[in-house]
């Protein structure tokens, strides 16, 4: 338990500094790509970035969209870069088979009091998952040899025992997905804003030239609305995803409570 709780502290530590970096590193990337690549001069007229960009350039017309544009790439990279990590993450957590699998032959060898098989199928399965359980099994024999309890106060100990492995564990597997679930919120809103500000530049430009410009007005709407399309990918992509790895994670729980019930069930039938 000593050395989950060491593990726990250093995942939750290395979730801290992953966050900061992604984020520091994305915005500075964000600002590196406008300036550099979008602003480049040859995605407008005359090799000018002041100017109107090239019929169908996207990324000048992107370029076009304003200070948010940067910010916004780098809230997409953001969620990337969460993906990535969490899938990492989760796929160790799972393990190196299949959990409903490793669930049944958990449950296989405690009907048939096969705690040590149990115990080495754990150690082959590896992950969050294997780990609580294989602490239930140790418990579990603790509790075999243990004479000074009743069984009613061993059935408590193993129960107790899984839970808090449970607790050290789950914490890490849900760390980060507040990340998913505020850009899902926040990504559009953002895009929103953007889009604000190049429709209120496009307006002021047309009322400062005079006559109204049908072109000069659907360019400034097109450069403006780049902004939205940002924010709402940004935020679809978060929200796709967040529900995909709650899903897997309360997968993963259902199987710990699934064997956890099943120690319980066949130490209370044994004994």
């Amino acid at each position: 338990m000593s050395n989950q709780k060491s593990n726990a502290k250093a995942s939750g530590k290395f979730s801290n500094i992953f966050a900061s970096l992604t984020i520091f590193t994305a915005i500075v990337v964000g600002y590196l790509i406008y300036f550099y690549i979008l602003g480049d001069a040859s995605h407008f007229v005359d090799g000018d970035n002041t100017k109107h960009p090239l019929s169908g350039d996207y990324l000048g017309m992107m370029y076009k969209g304003g200070v948010m544009v940067p910010f916004l790439m780098a809230v997409f990279m953001i969620v990337v870069a969460t993906v990535i990590e969490r899938f990492i993450t989760l796929s160790i957590a799972n393990g190196k088979g299949s959990l409903p699998t490793f669930v049944q032959k958990i449950k296989k060898y405690l009907d048939g009091n096969q705690v040590d098989a149990a115990i080495v199928e754990c150690d082959k399965q590896q992950g969050s998952v294997a780990n609580i359980i294989r602490e239930g099994l140790n418990k579990y024999k603790q509790m075999e040899s243990n004479t000074s309890l009743d069984k009613e106060q061993k059935m408590m100990a193993i129960h107790k025992e899984i839970e808090e492995t449970t607790s050290l564990e789950l914490p890490m597997l849900e760390k980060n997905l507040v990340i998913l679930a505020t850009i899902s919120s926040v990504a559009t809103l953002l895009g929103l804003l953007g889009t604000v500000f190049g429709m209120i530049k496009a307006f002021s430009a047309i009322a400062t030239a005079g006559a109204p410009d049908a072109v000069q007005l659907s360019n400034g709407i097109s450069e403006a609305l780049i902004n939205t399309a940002l924010g709402i990918g940004s935020s679809a992509f978060a929200i796709i995803f967040y529900n995909y790895f709650t899903t897997k994670i309360d997968g993963m729980t259902y199987g710990i409570d699934e064997a956890g019930f099943s120690i319980s069930q066949t130490f209370a039938a044994k004994h």
